[in-house]
């Protein structure tokens, strides 16, 4: 898939024209419109474009004629004339620099203009001499900010969101299946664990034509380059920039090595050593006798049974305690995405959202949604076109006449994500926030506030009675921004004291909160809500990641309040 080759150029487009004329804001947002669109997209640009061509392309929101000829041209030729153009002016690299927290388009530009900053080797180079603090609109503490938003990059290690490097792991996939070579393709591997990030692509495949099944792959349009390659393992290069590693298994070997290739390090060695105890030897071609002799191994269920254990789902397998659940047979059953019976955080054109509410309802129908909650932001936050008095009360009046239009198809509450103020009270009056059906509230300013300060805040809100659902509890964004400093155990222990339910945002830059900080917070028995965020009708499907999130952080069905009938949540929103 070439969507996030093309998102990125599309957003280093738009930084540069911010940089060369910034009054030309209508071009620009058009750029970072289809970046948004194309970034997002489940499905291949290149996919669009061999079945209905750049009709296509132009059905989807924020893809007008022009967006859809460059996204054509990109994919025909490799390059965008437009953006080759504009990196003659500007001979650095936008994209990655503008990733670092502190430094927007004009701030690069001064950087590489005054320190010929290119690349993430030259910005600490001048890091490390502490040239930037000496610039002008700069100083020590956005030099702190900046430094420490290297070191986030640099953590990251090259590893892609899931929400990138799994829609093309699904797309290899089902191009392998359609080759004629395979009989049985699988992810597995980090992806198939549904890690927040993935580092490369593993993909299992039974085929009797492993040499023409090699080709096929070799040839993809996807890959880039052939890395290694071998009579049973073929290792590309991406376009994308991930290694893929394909492996061609023997049927009868299959489930062990879908078991190996998919259990991190720690969980397969525990699961080895329990194979030994009893006299087996476990790897990825079977379960093995003392005499050498497969017992189980053509079905992933089959060995952990022969081992006397419990199936684990792939996102538990993290050694977190599973392992030994499963001896004691005691593993359960995880919330599953056909749980999820609403979404509760959702936004549209009333603030920064890219959709009509009634798009966003329609799409919600499609989606079998049995309910969906507005929360459009509140005026507090500028940035994202918040929402004033005024304006929500026509925002409210659209609900009404929606209520109306979609009755007996789904129903709609109305709420706001309101920001959390630095002094913990709520961006709306009290009046206001009796009409609301729900309180979504998050912390969206003042983030590098001191960590009792910042507890203080948080937990001063939970305790208003005024808030059901806290939006993205700890405000990080995955590779690009540290979570906000929180005793994470107050707010927990407060939200478990005033009923308020803890979010697990499904963006796939934020999975908030993380698997480990869901596990931590069930301790205190905290009810979560799995929600999208969405901000385009494309991104409800994101609740699959969110999910996930949640199975790898060990929920249940009933720890989810969107899993209940549109009855019982209302009664508990009360």
């Amino acid at each position: 898939m070439d969507n996030k080759k093309i998102a990125d150029i599309f957003n280093a487009i738009a930084d540069m024209m911010e940089i060369e004329d910034d009054k030309r804001i209508f071009e620009i947002r058009a750029y970072r419109r289809a970046a948004l669109t194309i970034e997002t997209l489940q499905e291949g640009v290149e996919d669009i474009l061999a079945k209905k061509g750049v009709e296509g392309l132009m059905e989807l929101n924020g893809i007008g004629k022009t967006m859809a000829q460059r996204i054509e041209e990109y994919t025909k030729t490799g390059k965008m004339q437009k953006y080759e153009e504009m990196r003659k002016k500007f001979p650095f690299d936008i994209g990655t620099l503008t990733r670092i927290q502190g430094i927007g388009p004009k701030r690069a530009y001064r950087l590489y203009k005054a320190l010929g900053v290119k690349d993430i080797a030259t910005l600490k180079a001048a890091l490390g001499k502490h040239r930037i603090k000496t610039l002008e609109g700069f100083g020590e503490k956005s030099e702190s900010d900046i430094a420490k938003g290297v070191a986030i990059f640099e953590q990251g290690g090259g590893r892609m969101l899931l929400g990138t490097a799994l829609p093309q792991a699904e797309s290899i996939v089902n191009q392998l299946k359609e080759s004629g070579f395979a009989e049985r393709v699988e992810i597995a591997g980090s992806t198939r664990r549904m890690k927040e990030t993935v580092g490369d692509l593993d993909i299992l495949v039974i085929s009797d034509k492993p040499e023409k099944m090699a080709d096929f792959i070799a040839k993809m349009r996807e890959t880039e380059a052939v890395v290694v390659r071998g009579p049973t393992k073929i290792t590309v290069r991406l376009r994308m920039g991930l290694n893929c590693d394909v492996r061609i298994i023997e049927k009868e070997s299959f489930g062990a090595a879908m078991q190996y290739f998919i259990g991190n390090k720690d969980h397969n060695v525990k699961v080895r050593q329990i194979a030994i105890k009893r006299g087996y030897k476990l790897n990825e071609y079977g379960l093995l006798d003392k005499k050498g002799r497969s017992v189980a191994g053509e079905d992933e269920k089959e060995v952990y049974a022969k081992l006397g254990m419990d199936y684990m789902e792939p996102e538990m397998r993290e050694n977190r305690g599973e392992v030994e659940l499963a001896q004691r047979h005691k593993i359960f059953r995880l919330v599953q995405l056909g749980d999820i019976r609403g979404d509760l955080h959702m936004h549209t054109t009333y603030s920064d959202g890219m959709d009509t509410m009634e798009d966003m309802v329609k799409e919600a129908i499609r989606l079998g949604r049995e309910y969906i909650g507005f929360t459009d932001h509140s005026v507090r936050e500028y940035v994202a076109n918040g929402m004033d008095d005024a304006k929500f009360r026509i925002y409210s009046k659209e609900i009404e006449r929606l209520r109306k239009r979609y009755d007996g198809q789904i129903k709609i509450l109305k709420s706001s994500e309101t920001d959390i103020s630095k002094d913990g009270s709520l961006d709306w009056s009290d009046k206001i926030l009796d009409e609301m059906d729900y309180v979504l509230a998050s912390v969206h300013t003042y983030l590098n506030m001191p960590k009792k300060e910042m507890t203080d805040r948080v937990v001063k809100c939970i305790e208003s009675g005024k808030m059901n659902i806290m939006g993205h509890p700890t405000n990080r964004l995955i590779n690009r921004r540290p979570p906000i400093d929180l005793d994470l155990d107050r707010v927990f222990e407060a939200a478990e004291k005033n009923g308020v339910a803890m979010e697990i945002d499904a963006f796939p830059d934020r999975l908030d909160l993380s698997d480990e900080n869901i596990i931590r917070a069930k301790k205190y028995n905290v009810r979560f809500s799995i929600d999208t965020d969405s901000h385009r009708i494309g991104h409800q499907s994101f609740m699959r990641y969110g999910v996930s999130t949640a199975k790898r952080g060990w929920l249940r069905k009933e720890d989810v309040i969107n899993t209940l009938s549109f009855k019982e949540l209302t009664r508990i929103l009360k």
